[in-house]
C-alpha cells in the first residue's frame, strides 16, 4: 500500500465505531443474560408452603427467584416530614437548584440543575403474602428497579433585585429556585422481588442480592411488566451496537474504495511509464537522428523532449517524467486540472 494512508478522520471514525460497538454489544450480552435469567427464574408464591420448599432445598438456598408481595416494616416505619399520615420503608429526600446559564456556543441561556442535598433513609421491611408469610428484604438499596413514588414535590422560585439582575449577566448564570423533593416506598404496597432466597437458622425466609453476580430486582411493576422493560433495553442495546458496527463497516468499505481507485491510478501510471518508455527507447535507437531542437524541449525541466498531451486542455509543454513530479494536477500553460495524459507520436 505504497502512497497511500488511512486519514485521521478515518481511523478516529473507524475507532469510535469500533469501540462503541464493543461497548453496547457487551451491554447488550448482560442484559440478554439478565432476560434469560428472568424467563428461567421460578415464580413462587409467598405461602406458608415457601418455607417447606427451602427446608427441602439443599443449602436451604434458592439462587434466583421471583416472589411477589404487599411492603411491611419489620419495626417503626418512616414518617414522611411533609405528608402527615404517609408512612413508607424507604425514603429518599432530595433539594436540586435550577438555574439558566449562558452558553457563548449557542448563544441562548440553557437549564442546568445541581443536586444540593440528598438523603435515603431505609428500615428493615418484609414482604407478606398470603397466611402472612414474610420474607426479610435485605439490603434494599442494592436493587435495580426501585422506584419510589413521589409524594411531595415543591418549587422555590428566586427572588432577586436589580443588583443581582446585573450579576447574573456578568456572571452567566440565572438561578430560577429549588426544588424539594420526597420520595417513598409506602407501607402497603406490592413489590415484585428478583433474587436468592435463603431460609436462616431461625427459619426466617429472606430475599437478599444473588451471590452469582446475577441482577438484583426490587421494583413496584409485575413480573410480566418488568421483563418487558429488560427486553426492550436489551432490544435498545443490540440496535446501538448493530448501528455502531454498521457505521464502522461503512468506513472500512470507504477507505477500500478508496484503495482501490488508487491501484487503478498506479496501474494506469505504469501502463503510461512503460508506454513513454517505449517510446523514449524507440528515438534512442536512430543514431543519425539529430538532438531534439530547443523549441521542442520541456518547459519545466529544459532538457527531455515534450512526449506528452495533457488533457483535456490539449497543451503539449512537458516529458512524462516532469508530469509525474507535478504537485498538483493542472496544466503548467493555463493551470486547467488535467484529466487524462496521453503520449505524444511524432513522425
Amino acid at each position: 500500500m505504497e502512497d497511500f494512508s488511512v486519514s485521521t478522520v478515518e481511523m478516529v471514525c473507524l475507532g469510535t465505531s469500533m469501540a462503541l460497538s464493543g461497548l453496547f454489544f457487551y451491554i447488550y450480552r448482560k442484559k440478554r443474560k439478565t432476560v434469560d435469567k428472568l424467563n428461567e427464574a421460578p415464580r413462587l408464591p409467598l405461602d406458608g408452603e415457601l418455607a417447606e420448599i427451602l427446608n427441602s432445598t439443599p443449602g436451604k438456598c434458592l439462587q434466583y427467584v421471583v416472589i411477589e408481595g404487599a411492603v411491611q416494616p419489620v419495626g417503626e416505619p418512616l414518617r414522611s416530614q411533609f405528608q402527615e399520615g404517609t408512612v413508607g420503608v424507604v425514603q429518599k429526600l432530595v433539594l436540586k437548584e435550577h438555574k439558566l446559564v449562558w452558553n457563548s456556543l449557542a448563544r441562548a441561556w440553557t437549564d442546568s440543575e445541581r443536586i444540593m442535598h440528598e438523603r435515603i433513609n431505609s428500615v428493615p421491611f418484609n414482604l407478606v403474602g398470603a397466611d402472612r408469610a414474610a420474607v426479610r428484604v435485605l439490603c434494599p438499596l442494592e436493587a435495580s428497579g426501585l422506584d419510589a413514588e413521589i409524594i411531595h414535590e415543591k418549587f422555590h422560585q428566586a427572588s432577586y433585585g436589580f443588583t443581582d439582575i446585573i450579576s447574573q449577566y456578568l456572571s452567566g448564570e440565572k438561578p430560577k429556585g429549588q426544588l424539594e423533593t420526597e420520595e417513598m416506598v409506602k407501607v402497603g404496597a406490592t413489590l415484585t422481588g428478583v433474587g436468592e432466597l435463603i431460609l436462616d437458622a431461625d427459619r426466617t425466609l429472606k430475599l437478599r442480592p444473588p451471590t452469582n453476580g446475577s441482577a438484583f430486582f426490587l421494583t413496584p411493576t409485575d413480573y410480566e411488566a418488568m421483563c418487558l422493560e429488560q427486553e426492550g433495553q436489551a432490544t435498545i442495546w443490540r440496535v446501538l451496537a448493530s448501528l455502531c458496527a454498521l457505521a464502522g463497516a461503512a468506513v472500512l468499505l470507504w477507505a477500500a474504495q478508496r484503495y482501490y481507485r488508487h491501484l487503478q491510478a498506479r496501474r494506469e501510471q505504469d501502463r503510461l511509464r512503460r508506454e513513454f518508455k517505449g517510446l523514449a527507447a524507440g528515438g534512442d535507437d536512430d543514431d543519425d537522428e539529430e538532438a531534439e531542437p530547443a523549441a521542442n524541449a520541456c518547459i519545466i525541466c529544459m532538457s527531455e523532449p515534450r512526449s506528452c498531451v495533457l488533457l483535456d486542455c490539449g497543451h503539449v509543454c512537458c516529458c512524462f517524467s516532469c508530469f509525474q513530479a507535478l504537485p498538483h494536477p493542472s496544466c503548467p500553460v493555463c493551470r486547467q486540472p488535467i484529466r487524462r495524459v496521453v503520449p505524444l507520436y511524432q513522425a
